[in-house]
C-alpha cells in the first residue's frame, strides 16, 4: 500500500469583512504614467528625454493619459480589466510623488480633460481604475507649504506641518527646519493631527471618488501613524462608493491595517519575495541583492518551504481580505523580476502562473509581459516598448494564457479553497476548489522533468477524470490516485476535474 499524501486545505482567519467583489476577479496592470505611451494630442514642453534613452531621476519622457487611452485595446486583449496608476496629479517630479495640486491632473499628462476621457473609455470597456494617493507628504510647491516658505512664522498655514523651526532651508544645504519623508526636503510631511489637514485630505479622496475612480492605492500609509485617520478615510471613501478598493503600500505583515476598519488589502510584496526565493536560482538572487533593490534579504526556498510560506501568507488575514490581496511580481520601486532572474523567462513564467492561480488579485507591472527589463530605481522605470518586433511574444502569450485560465474557472478567483497537494524538492502542486471545478496547479522549478502520481482521494471519486488544461489529455482517478502527470523542467501544468453531475 502506497503512503497517502494528506491534502491540507489552508484557510485564512475568519472575520466579517466586506471587500469589493470586483477586485477578486480583476487582473490589474500597473502603469508609471511618464513611461507608458505618448499621444500627439497632448502638447508637451520641448525638453524631453528620448523615449528609449536610459531613464534618469529627473528627466521626463512625456508619457500621457491619452497615450494610455490609445492602448486600452492592447490591455483588453492581454486580459487586463483594472489599472493602477502611479500619481497623476500636478507635480514637478517625473514620478509625481511630489504633489503640487491634488485637484489638477498634471498638464504634461493631458490635464483633467485627458483623465476624464481615460475614465470614460476605461469604464466603457468594463475596466476599473485606482489612483495613487500620496497623503503622508506633499511637495515644496504645494500651496500651503509654499505659503510657509514665503511668510515664515506669519503664515496662516504654520500648523499644517509638524513643528517647523525657522529659518527653513528647503533648497539649500542647511537643516530643513521641517519634517520631511525620509529626510528628503522635497517631501514635507503633513501634520495629520490638524483638523484642517485631515479635512483637506479626506476631501481630496472623496472628490476623485465622485469623479469616478474605483479606489486608492495608498502610498506609505504606515508613516501616518494614526489609525483614526485611516478609519475616517475609509468611512468617507466608502460612503461615496462602497465598492471602492483601498489598498495600502505595506511591505510586511499588515494585520494592524487589515481587520476591516482601514484597508481592503495591501500590495503583497511578501508573495513577491516567496516567488523570488523559489523560482530564481540562488546565485541570481544574491547578485540582484548585491546591486540593491527594496526587498532586503531573500531566502532560497525548496518546495516545502515555498508551500509553507504561501500558505502562511494566505492565512494571515480574514478571508475576504485574503482573497483581495494585490499580488505582484515587481513595481516601480523594485528591480524587475526578469532582471533579478538574469533574463530567465522560465522563472517569470512560473511566477506568473502562480500569481494567476493563487488567492488574491494579480497585478502586472507594465512591460513585464513583453520581457522589459530594468535594475533598481530609476532603471526599473524604463519606457514601454511598442515595437512588436522587440517583444518576447512567447512570454506575452504565456501571460495571456494564464489570464484566460484564471477567468475561466471561478475556483481560481471566486474564493476557491486553497489546498496543498504535493511539495518535494523543487515541485509544488496545489489545488483551488469552488462549486463543480477543482483546479490542480503544478509548478516545477527544477531542472528535470517530473512524472507524478498524486493522491487525490479527497478531491475526486474513483473513476473520475482529470483533464490537462492546454493539451486536453484525460487522466482517470484509480485507487484514489491520478497517475503519470508530467511537468517539464522549469515549467508548470494545470489539470481540471469536475464533480459528477
Amino acid at each position: 500500500m502506497e503512503e497517502r499524501t494528506e491534502i491540507v486545505a489552508t484557510q485564512p482567519v475568519e472575520g466579517h469583512v466586506l471587500t469589493p467583489d470586483w477586485v477578486k476577479e480583476a487582473v490589474f496592470y500597473h502603469i508609471f504614467p511618464d513611461r507608458f505611451a505618448i499621444s500627439s494630442r497632448v502638447e508637451k514642453p520641448p525638453n524631453l528625454e528620448p523615449w528609449e534613452a536610459p531613464p534618469t531621476r529627473h528627466g521626463f519622457k512625456g508619457g500621457d493619459l491619452l497615450g494610455v487611452v490609445d492602448h486600452l485595446d492592447y490591455l483588453t486583449d492581454l486580459g487586463v480589466d483594472a489599472l493602477y496608476f502611479c500619481p497623476i496629479f500636478q507635480s514637478t517630479a517625473n514620478h509625481r510623488y511630489h504633489t503640487h495640486d491634488y485637484y489638477q491632473i498634471d498638464p504634461i499628462l493631458g490635464g483633467n480633460a485627458a483623465f476624464k476621457r481615460l475614465l470614460d473609455e476605461a469604464h466603457r470597456r468594463g475596466m476599473h481604475i485606482i489612483l495613487d494617493g500620496v497623503f503622508n507628504h506633499a511637495s515644496r510647491g504645494f500651496y500651503q507649504f509654499n505659503h510657509l516658505l514665503e511668510n515664515g512664522p506669519a503664515s496662516p498655514y504654520l500648523d499644517w506641518f509638524p513643528r517647523p523651526t525657522f529659518p527653513l532651508h528647503a533648497y539649500d544645504d542647511g537643516p530643513a527646519g521641517y519634517q520631511a519623508w525620509w529626510g528628503l526636503k522635497a517631501l514635507p510631511k503633513f501634520n495629520h493631527a490638524h483638523p484642517q489637514v485631515r479635512a483637506f485630505l479626506f476631501g481630496v479622496a472623496e472628490y476623485w471618488i465622485e469623479q469616478g475612480i474605483d479606489g486608492w492605492r495608498l502610498d506609505v500609509p504606515g508613516d501616518i501613524d494614526d489609525d483614526t485617520f485611516w478609519r475616517e478615510f475609509r468611512h468617507r471613501v466608502k460612503a461615496k462608493n462602497p465598492d471602492a478598493y483601498l489598498v495600502g503600500e505595506i511591505w510586511h505583515r499588515a494585520a494592524r491595517w487589515l481587520v476591516g476598519d482601514q484597508f481592503d488589502a495591501v500590495m503583497n510584496y511578501q508573495f513577491t519575495r516567496a516567488c523570488l526565493g523559489f523560482f530564481v536560482d540562488q546565485d541570481a538572487t544574491t547578485r540582484a541583492l548585491t546591486h540593491g533593490h527594496s526587498y532586503g534579504a531573500i531566502d532560497p526556498y525548496d518546495a516545502r518551504q515555498f508551500a509553507q510560506r504561501l500558505e502562511t501568507i494566505f492565512a494571515w488575514y480574514p478571508s475576504d481580505i485574503a482573497y483581495a490581496q494585490l499580488n505582484l511580481l515587481g513595481s516601480h520601486d523594485t528591480a524587475r523580476f526578469l532582471t533579478i532572474a538574469r533574463g530567465d523567462t522560465s522563472a517569470l513564467k512560473l511566477a506568473y502562473l502562480t500569481m494567476m492561480t493563487y488567492p488574491g488579485a494579480p497585478m502586472i507591472y507594465y512591460g513585464d509581459e513583453i520581457g522589459l527589463e530594468g535594475g533598481r530605481d530609476p532603471d526599473c522605470r524604463r519606457a514601454m516598448l511598442w515595437d512588436q518586433a522587440r517583444w518576447n511574444h512567447d512570454l506575452r502569450a504565456a501571460v495571456q494564457r494564464y489570464i484566460v485560465l484564471r477567468k475561466r474557472y471561478a475556483a481560481v478567483w471566486r474564493g476557491g479553497a486553497y489546498a496543498h497537494v504535493y511539495a518535494q524538492g523543487k515541485v509544488y502542486v496545489f489545488t483551488r476548489q469552488h462549486d463543480r471545478h477543482t483546479v490542480l496547479v503544478g509548478l516545477n522549478a527544477g531542472t528535470s522533468e517530473v512524472k507524478l502520481d498524486l493522491d487525490v482521494h479527497r478531491l475526486f471519486p474513483n473513476g473520475g477524470h482529470v483533464r490537462a488544461e492546454w493539451s486536453g489529455q484525460q487522466y482517470t482517478v484509480t485507487d484514489g490516485y491520478v497517475r503519470g502527470l508530467r511537468i517539464p523542467a522549469r515549467d508548470g501544468g494545470v489539470w481540471v476535474g469536475e464533480k459528477p453531475s
